[in-house]
Protein backbone atom coordinates (compact mmCIF):
# COMPACT_ATOMS: atom_id res chain seq x y z
CA UNK A 1 0.00 0.00 0.00
CA UNK A 2 1.38 3.74 -0.87
CA UNK A 3 2.15 5.78 2.46
CA UNK A 4 -0.70 8.73 1.65
CA UNK A 5 1.28 10.53 4.63
CA UNK A 6 4.29 11.60 2.01
CA UNK A 7 3.06 14.68 -1.29
CA UNK A 8 5.67 12.89 -3.26
CA UNK A 9 3.10 9.85 -3.63
CA UNK A 10 -0.05 12.02 -4.13
CA UNK A 11 -0.37 13.75 -7.81
CA UNK A 12 -2.65 15.64 -9.29
CA UNK A 13 -5.35 13.41 -11.50
CA UNK A 14 -5.39 10.28 -9.15
CA UNK A 15 -8.30 8.88 -7.85
CA UNK A 16 -8.20 8.85 -4.05
CA UNK A 17 -10.05 8.69 -0.39
CA UNK A 18 -10.06 11.22 1.75
CA UNK A 19 -11.51 12.38 5.50
CA UNK A 20 -12.79 15.70 5.48
CA UNK A 21 -12.17 17.80 8.59
CA UNK A 22 -16.06 17.25 10.19
CA UNK A 23 -15.72 13.19 9.84
CA UNK A 24 -12.00 13.40 11.39
CA UNK A 25 -13.90 11.19 14.35
CA UNK A 26 -16.49 8.99 12.47
CA UNK A 27 -13.84 8.39 9.88
CA UNK A 28 -16.28 8.81 6.80
CA UNK A 29 -14.44 8.94 3.52
CA UNK A 30 -15.13 10.37 0.14
CA UNK A 31 -13.35 9.35 -3.09
CA UNK A 32 -12.50 11.76 -5.64
CA UNK A 33 -9.85 12.96 -8.06
CA UNK A 34 -7.08 14.99 -6.60
CA UNK A 35 -7.39 19.05 -8.54
CA UNK A 36 -5.06 20.43 -6.04
CA UNK A 37 -2.28 19.54 -3.58
CA UNK A 38 -2.94 21.90 -0.57
CA UNK A 39 -0.01 20.24 1.82
CA UNK A 40 3.08 21.85 1.13
CA UNK A 41 5.68 19.86 3.70
CA UNK A 42 6.83 16.74 2.26
CA UNK A 43 4.99 14.75 4.31
CA UNK A 44 2.72 14.93 7.27
CA UNK A 45 1.68 12.61 10.32
CA UNK A 46 -2.33 12.50 9.28
CA UNK A 47 -2.28 12.18 5.17
CA UNK A 48 -1.32 14.94 2.78
CA UNK A 49 -4.56 17.61 2.38
CA UNK A 50 -5.69 18.06 -1.01
CA UNK A 51 -8.69 19.40 -2.68
CA UNK A 52 -10.70 17.22 -4.79
CA UNK A 53 -12.53 18.00 -8.25
CA UNK A 54 -15.84 18.07 -6.59
CA UNK A 55 -14.73 20.75 -4.43
CA UNK A 56 -14.54 18.63 -1.06
CA UNK A 57 -10.82 19.26 0.92
CA UNK A 58 -9.54 16.66 3.45
CA UNK A 59 -6.63 14.57 3.84
CA UNK A 60 -5.50 11.65 1.73
CA UNK A 61 -6.43 8.34 3.66
CA UNK A 62 -6.06 6.24 0.68
CA UNK A 63 -4.63 6.05 -2.60
CA UNK A 64 -7.30 4.06 -5.62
Amino acid sequence: MIDSRKRKNIEIGQFVKIVEKQNQKSGITAEGVVAEILTKSPNHPYGIKVKLSSGLVGRVKEIL
